[in-house]
């Protein structure tokens, strides 16, 4: 069998040349200081005395941080921890396996491969890490084949459960009509992203994955305990300490907008490991490609526009800059 990694050396051989040639070995990573999300406990919503001081903390968090972590969040430690063994078998299979889609146990979920960064120009461009993206209309009808998509479909079910409860309480803040995420999201709009992140030797020139923010309303992520996430917070890189028991939720760009910039859609990163390897489970809390994103307050910031169209401009801004530029191309 062959090697499990994507050949990232070979097909950034150029970009690597370059640096050498030019001297440019810039660290792309600052030395951060690694500190722990707000931690809310979501059993505080079953307790009548404590639901309000929940809900403003959540909304707090998300107005101040736009990242924080829940626990007794409704997602067993026994789903989590299948769905990562899974995950774990399917990265393992050889990588001219996993790039032709060539096995019954990578097709079962309909899943997109994809690695690195193919617009890179530079070496700070490149994501040094291996994704599945799993559009959820694939696991809806798909025959249980495998333990894969049988585990997806549990931790599925129980994150868009989790989601839809968050963006609940977002919208009772605002004033807003809670029932538009119900009718706007539903399991078959969302994907689930399975991430890894190679051990990387060249580790002070690359990212793990590029700073960006989401382009979703929420993102539900599990992460393993190696760390390497960080967000920007008051014009400064932190690091997120790893919490084995709780789930990381953060604010996309499409509620930032919804909320006329009430929520903040923050930019983060992850910086990938020079010894080990590092996994993760990414939930998109998405809305169906037609549908408006619009604030109901009189002077909003955003024109109003369609999921759709903004996926569309984040693809075609990575295409022509090789980044996104998000939310701004969209001031009004």
């Amino acid at each position: 069998m062959g090697s499990c990694d994507p050949p990232f050396q070979d097909f950034y051989k150029k970009l690597f040349d370059n640096e050498k040639i030019n001297n440019n070995t810039t660290n792309v990573l600052d030395i951060v200081e690694e500190r722990e999300l707000p931690l809310i406990d979501l059993n505080r919503l079953n307790i009548q005395l404590e639901e309000e001081n929940c809900k403003s903390d959540i909304v707090k968090a998300s107005q101040e941080l736009g990242f924080f972590q829940v626990i007794n969040h409704g997602v067993s430690s026994e789903v989590l921890a299948n769905m990562r063994c899974e995950q774990m078998k399917l990265f393992k299979r050889p990588f001219q396996e996993k790039a032709n889609n060539c096995h019954p146990y990578l097709n079962c979920l309909a899943t997109s491969y994809r690695w690195g960064t193919p617009t890179a120009t530079c070496l700070k461009q490149i994501s040094w890490s291996e994704a599945f993206h799993v559009p959820l209309t694939g696991i809806s009808t798909t025959v249980e084949v495998s333990t894969l998509s049988a585990t997806t479909k549990e931790l599925v079910k129980k994150m868009y459960d989790l989601a839809q409860r968050l963006a609940e309480i977002l919208a009772e803040q605002l004033g807003n009509k809670p029932a538009y995420f119900k009718e706007t999201c539903s399991p078959t709009t969302c994907f689930l992203r399975l991430n890894r992140y190679p051990v990387c030797s060249v580790s002070p020139n690359v990212f793990g994955l590029m700073p960006h923010t989401d382009s979703d309303f929420l993102t539900i992520l599990h992460q393993d305990q190696i760390g390497g996430l960080q967000l920007v917070k008051e014009g400064k890189w932190i690091g997120v300490k790893p919490n084995p028991n709780a789930l990381i939720i953060n604010i996309g760009d499409l509620l930032q907008a919804w909320s006329n910039n009430v929520y903040k859609s923050v930019e983060h990163r992850v910086i990938v490991n020079t010894y080990v390897e590092r996994f993760s489970t990414a939930f998109f809390f998405c809305p169906s490609y037609d549908t408006m994103i619009q604030s109901d307050v009189e002077n909003s910031v955003y024109r109003r526009f369609s999921f759709e169209e903004f996926r569309q401009q984040v693809e075609d801004d990575v295409k022509m800059h090789g980044q996104k530029i998000g939310l701004s191309r969209f001031n009004i």
